[in-house]
């Protein structure tokens, strides 16, 4: 999204002489739309030219989203692109695939009574801002009075602080601490009291992959309804590890099996083998979800209850869904966690191996490991340094720092997702090797690297 104006120069797009023939013109308008149209071809051939600077997916090791797929899944998209999912009238058949989705999720999320109630959205940063509007509104309902306020750790997706600004709702955030990136149970229960409207715990977070103990931090909540009275909801952001860990971690508890969860989210573009945008939230119970949130929307005809923050969307997220259900299976989904898990632990033992870095998460919760440099001022180059090296070989790798109270670890992370094989990995860690030996023995202090900016969702 662009928030603003942005001017690239101020010359027209230069058209190669392939295309210029045939539409009796050397350049074309930035920022404009041209007078005239021109041949479908040429315009094609004009977007494929300005997209060849764009990173190649095989080697983004920064983002969670899935970059691949089958020439079948790709057909499917194709085809389903023009299925507006909020005509149910129009594609019913569609709107029964959205629901066939949903059951099986409750179903892997152990939601056995039979009550859940969900949706499909364009991501999980809709998916949280629905679930977070079902609990303000539950508590606003329930005859919650003042300020209302929601408690989950610093490491949050930022759709969260989102989510608590643009509905004035109290962010209470729970600081990290040394050896400690996930949050803590007991200082989340130290936190709520009877404006709260949620806990948020994450399972797989953006920073380093790692699991929130949800089990623990139910338990604690579980703990303040007896003690104090205050019975908090808590959701699970369960955007990349919900469909990780019920094939990689089937002992660990988190989600409809703990009472206090009252609703999840996952993405679906993430380790759900979508592209993006395609997420998922499930409630376990109406009753988590206010009926006053619903419309009850007739302008395409029939009734249809809707709950989105957005309208009209393409079908193709949810149909590529059911196809990968299809596709894999539990057993194919759990071999691909298997796959990107033992990537991961190649990579951190690899990483390991070389000496100045230090591995604070090798992939035993999501298939992610993030490093840090042990003694920067030692070596004589940041992680910082590193990302910006990498890049000459293709790779694209963020490095950043965490959040409070942890702001001075500055890591670099790794996503070993399905298509980043053991092969690319060794490749990977060659390249790493490199430029970490390069940057030890450069004879000069190195320049601050640019600083960018870079989004994982």
């Amino acid at each position: 999204m662009s928030l603003q104006r942005v001017i690239t120069d101020d010359q027209d797009l230069q058209v190669a002489p392939v295309f210029a023939q045939r539409i009796d013109e050397d350049t074309v308008p930035k920022g404009r739309i041209p007078e005239d149209p021109m041949p479908a071809g040429v315009a094609e051939g004009i977007v494929r030219s300005r997209l060849l600077l764009d990173g190649r997916a095989a080697l983004n090791l920064a983002t969670f989203c899935t970059t691949a797929a089958e020439p079948e899944l790709e057909r499917i998209y194709a085809e389903t692109a023009s299925i507006n999912i909020m005509n149910r009238e129009e594609y019913p058949a569609s709107s029964y695939i959205e629901q066939e989705c949903v059951n099986a999720l409750a179903d892997l999320w152990h939601e056995d009574d039979g009550r859940f109630i969900g949706c499909s959205t364009s991501g999980s940063s809709e998916a949280a801002m629905l679930a977070g509007l079902a609990m303000l509104r539950r508590w606003r309902e329930s005859g919650g009075t003042g300020r209302p306020n929601m408690v989950f750790g610093t490491h949050v997706h930022v759709c969260w602080p989102k989510f608590c600004n643009y509905w004035d709702v109290e962010a209470r955030m729970v600081p990290l601490a040394e050896g400690r990136t996930i949050l803590d149970p007991a200082l989340t229960a130290a936190a709520v009291d009877e404006n709260t409207i949620g806990v948020v715990a994450v399972l797989g977070s953006t920073q380093d992959g790692r699991y929130d103990p949800v089990e623990e931090i139910a338990a604690a909540l579980d703990g303040v309804a007896a003690e104090r009275g205050v019975d908090v909801p808590l959701h699970v952001d369960a955007a990349s590890g919900g469909f990780v860990a019920p094939f990689l971690d089937m002992d660990v508890a988190w989600d409809f099996a703990l009472p206090r969860v009252v609703s999840i989210n996952a993405s679906g573009h993430k380790f759900g083998l979508v592209y993006p945008g395609a997420g998922w939230c499930l409630w376990r119970d109406p009753e988590h979800l206010p009926k006053s949130l619903i419309f009850d929307c007739n302008v395409l005809g029939g009734h249809h209850p809707t709950f989105t923050l957005n309208f009209s969307r393409p079908a193709s997220g949810v149909i590529a869904q059911y196809y990968q259900f299809l596709r894999n299976g539990l057993a194919g989904y759990q071999m691909i966690a298997q796959r990107c898990q033992e990537v991961a632990r190649y990579v951190a033992k690899g990483v390991t191996a070389l000496g100045p870095f230090e591995v604070l998460s090798d992939g035993e919760d999501l298939p992610v490991v993030a490093l840090r440099v042990r003694d920067p001022e030692g070596v004589g180059f940041t992680v910082y340094h590193l990302s910006e090296a990498l890049k000459s070989d293709g790779w694209h790798v963020p490095a950043y720092s965490l959040p409070p109270n942890l702001e001075h670890v500055d890591v670099i992370r790794v996503v070993c997702r399905q298509g980043f094989t053991l092969d690319l990995a060794a490749r990977f860690l060659e390249s790493l090797a490199k430029h970490t030996e390069r940057l030890t023995v450069h004879p000069f202090p190195l320049p601050e690297p640019s600083a960018v900016l870079t989004f994982a969702d």
